[in-house]
């Protein structure tokens, strides 16, 4: 039952990339609505879940506060090594490194969304449906999000494409995981705070930036508010 859970996660995860993939055409929408579907996860359903999960605090500050804050800085410490690196060989252009790492880290986030979804069918039937309904429809933004930042970087099609596919398989493979091993919560919360960090520079630095550079429209800020006040009705449904 786990196993065929995650399979909606996995549609899910591919129709948000195929979304992505269609609408070049208008790139800075995209964008835009990709940063707000980003800050959206982030304050409204990954740290909410880090906090209530990570333990206790650490130096009166709860860990996954601090964990966030450290992602944070470990993505903006990473974009400006990869920087100075391009910068000293006369490179302009963004580092697809860059991209192929943030991507990574949305498989790493997938992986933990099955992981949820076993988890909470351990506890109980009533609770597993809860949480796979609230992470098959994220996933759409998850697959959104991970096609939109391989390419944003200067990765070709082929290589967006395939963290996608990783991305999608992601849940099905943590889900199963889970039929040989229960996971503590306050390692869960750690990482979900974590990766929150990572999320929300790439959102705030890197994806609305490059949204507005060239055009600075209304309806770019327009698809960012509705990413967000989409991740809040999914959030709110899940309850």
């Amino acid at each position: 039952m786990v196993v065929i859970v995650a399979l909606g996660a996995f549609l899910m995860t591919l129709v948000g990339g195929w979304t992505a993939q269609r609408v070049t055409d208008r790139r800075h929408l995209v964008l835009g609505l990709a940063g707000g579907l980003m800050l959206g996860v982030v304050g409204l359903d990954l740290l909410p879940e880090a906090l209530e999960a990570a333990g206790d605090d650490v130096f009166g500050v709860p860990a996954a506060l601090l964990l966030f804050v450290g992602g944070f800085l470990l993505a903006h410490l990473v974009e400006r090594l990869l920087a100075v690196r391009r910068a000293a060989h006369g490179a302009d252009e963004r580092a697809p490194q860059v991209g192929l790492t943030a991507a990574a880290a949305m498989v790493g986030h997938s992986l933990m969304d099955g992981i949820a979804i076993g988890a909470a069918f351990q506890v109980g039937g009533g609770m597993g449906a809860a949480v796979a309904v609230a992470v098959i429809t994220h996933d759409f933004a998850d697959g959104f999000n991970t096609y939109t930042i391989t390419s944003l970087y200067g990765n070709d099609k082929r290589k967006a494409v395939a963290m996608l596919v990783a991305d999608a398989l992601a849940p099905m493979v943590g889900a199963a995981s889970t039929l040989l091993f229960t996971l503590p919560a306050e390692l869960l919360g750690s990482y979900l705070g974590f990766f929150g960090g990572v999320l929300l520079y790439l959102a705030a630095a890197e994806i609305l930036p490059e949204a507005h550079h060239d055009h600075p429209a209304r309806s770019t800020l327009l698809c960012t508010v509705a990413g967000v006040a989409f991740i809040w009705l999914v959030v709110g449904i899940a309850g």
